[in-house]
């Protein structure tokens, strides 16, 4: 008799909570998913525009360059302003 009472138990308590719990940790591993998905499509579109990157180096280092030579010229022109 006390096991068809554990049997009952088992078959209307426990088997509920073990289903209820699973669905949540289901649920939350289908948010995980969701959301490592959207950092993948994240990345990708971020290495797409990083393919530019050596190009718009140059330019810096372009610029930069004509910025120190015209820096240069002005510091020696005040220097013999100030003489």
């Amino acid at each position: 008799m006390l096991w068809w009472i554990g049997n009952l138990v088992l078959l209307l308590v426990v088997v509920p909570v073990a289903v209820a719990l699973l669905s949540r940790v289901l649920g939350a591993l289908e948010r995980i998913r969701k959301a490592s998905d959207d950092i993948l499509a994240g990345g990708v579109a971020l290495v797409t525009e990083l393919d530019t990157t050596p190009e718009l180096l140059a330019t810096t280092d372009e610029t930069i360059e004509e910025v120190a030579d015209g820096a240069v010229r002005y510091a020696g022109s005040v220097a013999k302003l100030l003489g």
